[in-house]
């Protein structure tokens, strides 16, 4: 009995713990379970590329002993482009036509980039610029990029680089993110599934489930000792 009235009381201070990160967890996993992911992403918002569309065969662009990983001409809404991705990481972009170097895109030209592919029915409020080493919270890549906004609060995100449009972030999709990151309790980063909180918790959560079931069949065989007890 002493055993008993020990386990009963470490699950009921257990539950009382656990209890608002199991709450968390059951909302944030609901509202994850119930949105669809292709509306959450926005896939029906932006059409696939165009292909590559030249008359002339393409000159290629003059290679240096930088280490090259790819070269790869690529529709963009100016017109076809080189696109050179370096070993170091960086990328640019090449005239096909003559194989010259071409500069960053501006402003202008990564709104038209999403101009060219855009579905849907609202109009660009704003282009503001990020930078690499502190991307916005809702693209979380380590890239140069134009963030074109939407009038609905959709934000396209296109490399400056390359005039690869990189994300696209519907409101939705920022609301599913922050529910993502109180899933996994790390509200900073929304990446790390390692953090302290969640492993704790989990933990928690996990002895409070195995000390309840070993709780069912001791209480269920007590209540059965007792009617057989109050029959005798």
């Amino acid at each position: 009995m002493r055993t008993r009235f020990l386990l009963r009381r470490v699950h009921i201070w257990l539950g009382w713990i656990v209890g608002f990160p199991l709450l968390i967890w059951t909302v944030t996993g609901a509202v994850m379970a119930i949105l669809p992911i292709e509306t959450v992403r926005g896939e029906d918002l932006l059409e696939e590329p165009q292909p590559v569309a030249m008359t002339v065969a393409p000159v290629a662009p003059p290679l240096t002993a930088r280490p090259v990983t790819s070269i790869a001409l690529e529709q963009r809404a100016a017109g076809p482009r080189w696109v050179l991705r370096f070993a170091d990481g960086d990328t640019s972009l090449a005239d096909p036509a003559t194989g010259a170097p071409l500069p960053p895109l501006s402003a202008e030209e990564a709104a038209a980039e999403v101009r060219q592919r855009y579905t849907g029915q609202a109009a660009i409020a704003g282009v503001d610029r990020t930078a690499a080493d502190d991307p916005p919270l809702d693209l979380r890549r380590k890239i140069d990029a134009w963030r074109v906004t939407m009038s609905d609060g959709t934000r396209f995100y296109v490399n400056a680089e390359t005039g690869e449009i990189a994300a696209r972030r519907t409101s939705l999709w920022r609301f599913y993110d922050f529910m993502w990151g109180l899933h996994i309790l790390d509200l900073g980063t929304r990446e790390n599934i390692n953090n302290p909180w969640l492993q704790v918790f989990s933990v928690i959560g996990a002895a409070s489930v195995v000390i309840g079931l070993v709780l069912l069949p001791l209480t269920s065989w007590r209540r059965r000792r007792r009617r057989t007890a109050e029959k005798t």
